[in-house]
């Protein structure tokens, strides 16, 4: 057996003559623990609510949408979509024309967005998850809006008598006047709730009425979205529409579609790493001052040690090596801790945001090496540290 490894472990076991040495041993110990514990806990936290506030856009967003490279608008021929229809590995697609409009009902009123979509809408987006009441029947007369956009207006769903209103600017330029706009009246027949932003954004309605209150040519379409049989061929039906639909569009996944979400997300989450690495850092000081306590307390023993002939080199290895051991087990044991932790929130579902609403927290084995290898990177350093202070003229008899 390795000796500087075969005596680092017995200083580990055993106690010291000296109650303080002992006490400060077991308070390092307990920080490395707590330490890690805690950095565990987080880095688990914030990959529950990366994957929470994901889970809005996986509802809202496509697998990838075509938008214009240009202006708001551009045009799709039968012929492009024939072509489209032929590509292996995309299950569907759907033409959406979205802008903005003026939504009113009686007295009250809401600016928002109206998006005009055609049947396969239904079969690209998950709108079953999303559907808070009524149903998703949209047609000329009939369609489904948020319920921000409800409470705001005080409108709810088969409301004949007292339809909601959309106003919608005319194409062109000029003064705005009451025939510079055009409207249209709208029941309600269903209200989606997905978060809060998106709930007061949008009123969905029927993709030719849009077109003909916008007007706009049959043809012509603000975006369309797709739906791949398989996320992993993703890339390679990509590059197949964009050959089909040309430079004029781009073409965006649902993480590009949502890249300043995903930039903020994994800004915060690396930010909070820096901070308990940092409280890491000052923790293990503790580290350091703990083996020069052993050091000196085990004084006597390193002369000893040092006369029946180990080199000084091995000295400072047996503390190195301790050190390591003591912030290795104690990250092993925080880790352990924290994860009975985060598997108990996950089954239990203890902690909650509100009544029906559990925080998020998701168990993430790259979070379990990032612990450790934090953890026994910081150790390395304060252990190299502690056990540098012996020097010759120190053991020497």
């Amino acid at each position: 057996m390795n000796f500087p490894f075969y005596i680092a472990k017995r200083y580990v076991r055993s106690k010291s003559s000296q109650n303080a040495v002992n006490v400060i041993n077991f308070i390092t110990f307990l920080v490395t623990v707590i330490g890690s514990a805690a950095l565990f806990v987080v880095l688990s936290g914030f990959a529950g609510l990366k994957t929470f506030s994901l889970s809005f856009s996986n509802t809202f967003d496509p697998d990838l949408k075509a938008l214009p490279a240009t202006g708001k608008f551009f045009s799709i021929s039968p012929d492009q979509e024939e072509k489209l229809q032929q590509i292996e590995g995309l299950a569907y697609y759907s033409k959406e024309l979205e802008e903005k409009v003026y939504l009113k009902h009686r007295e009250k009123g809401h600016i928002a967005f109206i998006k005009g979509i055609d049947t396969n809408y239904t079969n690209v987006m998950g709108v079953d998850s999303m559907l808070l009441y009524g149903t998703w029947r949209i047609n000329s007369q009939e369609a489904v809006a948020g319920i921000g956009v409800t409470n705001i207006l005080g409108v709810t769903i088969n409301q004949y008598r007292n339809p909601l209103v959309v106003l919608a600017l005319k194409p062109g330029k000029g003064s705005l006047t009451q025939k510079s706009l055009k409207t249209k009246s709208l029941v309600l027949s269903g209200v989606y709730s997905v978060e809060e932003n998106l709930d007061k954004k949008y009123v969905f309605a029927e993709l030719p009425e849009v077109q003909l209150l916008l007007e706009k040519k049959p043809n012509e379409v603000s975006g369309v979205n797709f739906k791949v049989t398989n996320v992993e061929q993703l890339s390679a039906v990509k590059n197949q529409i964009a050959t089909v639909l040309g430079d004029t569009v781009l073409l965006k996944d649902r993480q590009e579609l949502n890249s300043t979400l995903h930039r903020m997300l994994n800004t915060e989450n690396l930010a909070t790493y820096l901070i308990f690495t940092l409280v890491l850092v000052i923790a293990l000081f503790n580290v350091v001052g703990a083996i020069i306590m052993m050091i000196l307390d085990k004084l006597q023993n390193l002369k000893t040690l040092y006369s029946l002939g180990t080199t000084l080199k091995e000295l400072r290895r047996i503390y190195f090596v301790q050190g390591i051991l003591v912030t290795s087990l104690g990250g092993i044991i925080g880790v352990v801790s924290a994860s009975l932790l985060i598997w108990s929130q996950i089954a239990f579902e203890w902690l909650k945001i509100t009544p029906s609403l559990a925080y998020p927290v998701e168990y993430q084995f790259i979070n379990v090496l990032i612990v450790f290898g934090t953890i026994f990177i910081l150790g390395i350093i304060a252990s190299k540290i502690a056990s540098s202070r012996i020097t010759k003229k120190m053991i020497s008899i």
